[in-house]
């Protein structure tokens, strides 16, 4: 059954940038703030004066239909029969009126005051010659009608009711009004209570937002101060994660960028070191030859070309390994996709058999597919079978083998490691040079060092580690020594 597993410069200030910031948060939120406030304001204002005209039209209107059923069915208190004169009416009508607030009354017979309201009653209409000037008006005698009255002391909501007895030839008028404006200063004085309030909401949802805002702001003002003090001399600085949020995951993007910049660096560093101390030798080995050839020899001209043919194909070849490691922390450096583990060894079996009469085999398979790239893990194993051979006599045995090892405990249950191993019985390593071998060309004191650039083992080490993994050995001087390479991986088909 095959399981199928998956693998794994410093910045220019710009001055007022923050506050610029924070007034575009503070603003918009303080707009939207007010927008809100001014909206509720506006449509409890118009429902407020609406509502106003609704309740003063039918409190005028309960107020015709009480008087028209004394008109209809009430007697006169005095005589105990039906109403003879209007201004009885009125009189009575008038007594069993009790006006509310901001509320007033008058009855009239003909165009003369006959009633008013009684003295507890603080609207006086009578006062008021603009009001008495509409009352008596002879087109209040065609109906009831409730109106506005604007008048140089106010503005009225008033009503008429006209009265007309059959036994009394003098017409009456009832007249009940409410002082409007009065009513509606008690709206603007709630709205000014709300404006107020409102304004006062603003000013803590400013300090709020302003404390908040503050508070979100710091992590990006750690990463700009940071940015400043990250120079080419100095890329290990990174900024403390805090919190879950989205600016901690920006935080930790930020420093995964810094780490790779970082590397980048470092890896240019060291490849110019590396290349000025390698590279030395050669070329002063070529210069000298070429500086002491006789050209008039041809023994000694043959000499010096195949010193130097030699020199400079190390030279090559030491040049290639650079250019690999260069480019080893570039993303696309590994281009993972499923491979069967069985078929990648097979095909590097095939091809590490023409690097030297070894006796070449598979130890051990596992049956899986895992996300590796095969180019890079095929030019790895190859280079551990190149060493092998290097550091083995003829007909010695070379194995090859791959499993699937568990993680320690507190891992993800679902997480294990691909293991590719490369063994032979060669010379072996000793524990002192272990640590060091997969440094840039560093060489264990039984290795020669014109043997190769000295960069193998790190090309290696640079290829586990862009799979996320890493390479060890396990070696006993004169026993051989057998290179690991471990994938972590995944169970699942999905990619890591």
């Amino acid at each position: 059954m095959t399981t199928t597993v998956t693998t794994m410069a410093p910045t220019t200030r710009v001055p007022g940038r923050r506050w610029s910031i924070r007034s575009r948060v503070l603003g918009g939120m303080l707009t939207l703030v007010g927008l809100a406030l001014v909206l509720a304001g506006t449509v409890i204002y118009t429902v407020e004066r609406r509502e106003l005209n609704d309740r003063l039209d039918d409190s005028l209107s309960r107020t015709v239909q009480e008087f028209r059923v004394l008109a209809g069915t009430g007697l006169d208190p005095r005589t105990h029969q039906p109403y003879a004169h209007a201004e009885d009416l009125l009189y009575t009508a008038m007594q069993r009126t009790l006006p509310s607030a901001n509320q007033g009354m008058v009855a009239l017979t003909g165009n003369r005051l006959q009633w008013t309201a009684p003295d507890v009653v603080r609207l006086r209409l009578e006062d008021d010659p603009g009001f008495l000037s509409w009352a008596t008006a002879p087109d209040r005698d065609q109906g009831v009608r409730i109106e506005t009255v604007p008048t140089q002391t106010t503005t009225y909501r008033a009503v008429t009711v006209p009265v007309q007895l059959s036994s009394d030839p003098v017409p009456g008028r009832f007249v009940l009004a409410y002082d409007y404006s009065a009513e509606l200063r008690r709206i603007n004085q709630n709205f000014a209570v709300f404006s107020a309030v409102g304004v006062l909401v603003m000013v803590v949802a400013g300090a709020v937002a302003w404390f908040f805002v503050e508070r979100m702001l710091r992590p990006i003002r750690i990463l700009r101060n940071t940015s400043q003090q990250i120079s080419e001399s100095d890329l290990s600085r990174r900024i403390a994660v805090s919190g879950t949020d989205e600016f901690a995951d920006l935080t930790t993007t930020i420093n995964a960028m810094l780490d790779r910049l970082e590397g980048a660096v470092e890896s240019q560093r060291r490849l110019l070191d590396d290349v000025g101390h390698e590279l030395r030798t050669p070329v002063t080995i070529v210069r000298g030859h070429l500086e002491v050839m006789d050209a008039r020899d041809p023994d000694d001209v043959d000499q010096a070309r195949e010193i130097s043919l030699d020199e400079l194909g190390r030279m090559s070849l030491l040049i290639n390994d650079l250019v690999t490691l260069a480019t080893s922390n570039r993303t696309d450096f590994v281009v993972p996709r499923p491979i069967d583990v069985n078929i990648l060894l097979d095909e590097v079996l095939d091809k590490a058999s023409a690097l030297g009469e070894r006796r070449w085999s598979i130890a051990e398979r596992v049956e899986a597919r895992v996300w590796l790239d095969p180019v890079r893990l095929t030019q790895a194993m190859l280079q551990l079978c190149a060493n092998a051979v290097k550091f083995s006599g003829s007909d010695s045995v070379i194995t090859l083998g791959a499993r699937l090892l568990d993680t320690p405990r507190g891992t993800a249950p679902d997480r294990r490691e691909l293991r590719l191993w490369v063994s032979d019985n060669g010379v072996g390593i000793p524990p002192e040079d272990q640590a060091r071998i997969f440094d840039r060309f560093g060489r264990a004191r039984n290795s020669s060092r014109m043997e190769g650039s000295g960069l193998g083992l790190s090309i290696v080490s640079a290829i586990a580690a862009a799979h996320g993994g890493m390479v060890s050995v396990d070696s006993e001087t004169g026993n051989g020594s057998t290179f690991n390479i471990d994938i972590p991986v995944t169970g699942g088909t999905g990619r890591p």
